[in-house]
């Protein structure tokens, strides 16, 4: 099961409105288990990833164990629910991680297959397959995409200093790092001073992963993104959303149209963009995760909006000083109900991670 969260991986936010599904089939024959069978959820969402690894394991799927991250889907469209095909296959048992919340699915997939007289096992590594597919889950239960919140902190506590733009905080190896959580979200949104102070570019830069990169979301209430930032400049090669009011300025808005950026409608709740409607909207777009990368105020606008799902933080050996903008959380002072579930290095900068119990 391990190996098949693994494989789930590889699509992740590829998928479109479905998760990204790992599928492994495996047979004994008496020599040792042998994996004949590798499927994931295809670029798009289809083909599923119990009809990839099938399709791989052939005849030899008969008498053979699925191991599936998701519960099998149940409802029908113009193909035979996965638990069918599974049934069909000859399978003779079925391993699962986590259960699928859609009401369409939800402990009917297993139950077409004990109906069926095959052997099902639930709730191998849930938690761990819940943990890679969080985006789905999240969208599914709350109607919202999974919030992850990150942040690079210096030594002494700062993400940064006003009017001095971007400041490198971490090395080259944690930078990749967050260039790789890019590539797995949706989208990633900062709010308006940061994206007028810091002129990023928000995009992939990867070798190979260019084509992965997310949509940019900016809260930018007012339309005052420059036509000429970065951010619009590459609008019609990596999609750009502006989160603006009715209100905003009718030339500003056109602007940016016709650089490519997309306005973005939004409610507004006591002069700022409203958090939960956004979220909302978004999820309606089908986006199932997205990660919010600045600045300072944006931040605790998310957490004090009760909306941030993982918390990213990045600590480098760089002092700011006097003057500096001080991050909104640091590792000794979380938000009450988080759960540190990651450490790690990077180059010489740390990595550590927190996830919403629950």
């Amino acid at each position: 099961m391990a190996a098949a969260i693994r494989l789930s991986r590889k699509h992740s936010g590829l998928t479109s409105t479905n998760p990204s599904v790992g599928t492994l089939i495996v047979r004994d024959d008496g020599n040792g288990p042998v994996v004949v069978g590798r499927g994931v959820t295809a670029i798009g969402g289809r083909p599923h990833a119990e009809t990839e690894a099938l399709a791989e394991a052939g005849e030899l799927a008969r008498g053979a164990t699925a191991y599936v991250t998701l519960e099998p889907c149940a409802h029908h469209g113009r193909t035979p629910p996965c638990a069918n095909a599974l049934v069909n296959a000859g399978v003779a048992r079925v391993v699962g991680a986590t259960s699928d919340p859609d009401d369409r699915v939800s402990g009917k997939g297993y139950a077409i297959l004990r109906t069926a007289g095959i052997e099902v096992v639930e709730g191998v590594l849930a938690n761990e397959a819940a943990d890679a597919m969080a985006g789905y889950l999240i969208r599914s239960r709350k109607k919202r995409p999974e919030v992850i919140l990150k942040l690079a902190l210096s030594i002494d506590g700062m993400i940064g200093k006003p009017g001095e733009g971007q400041i490198a905080i971490t090395g080259e190896v944690a930078r990749r790092q967050v260039h790789m959580m890019r590539a797995g979200v949706d989208a990633v949104i900062i709010g308006i001073r940061t994206a007028l102070e810091d002129d990023p570019e928000l995009t992939v830069r990867l070798p190979g992963l260019s084509a992965r990169s997310p949509a940019r979301i900016v809260l930018d209430r007012q339309a005052r993104l420059p036509a000429d930032s970065k951010l619009a400049v590459s609008a019609r090669t990596v999609p750009l959303l502006i989160a603006s009011c009715g209100e905003a300025d009718a030339s500003r808005k056109a602007a940016l149209e016709r650089a490519g950026a997309r306005m973005f409608a939004t409610e507004t709740f006591d002069g700022r963009v409203a958090l939960p409607e956004l979220l909302e909207d978004l999820a309606a777009q089908g986006m199932s995760s997205v990660l919010v990368e600045g600045g300072a105020a944006t931040a605790q606008y998310f957490l004090d909006e009760g909306l941030v799902d993982r918390i990213v933080l990045f600590s480098g050996a760089v002092v700011i000083g006097e003057g500096g903008l001080a991050a909104p959380i640091d590792k000794d002072h979380m938000p009450a109900g988080f759960v540190e579930t990651r450490q790690a290095t990077f180059g010489d900068d740390q990595y550590a991670e927190w996830v919403r119990a629950g």
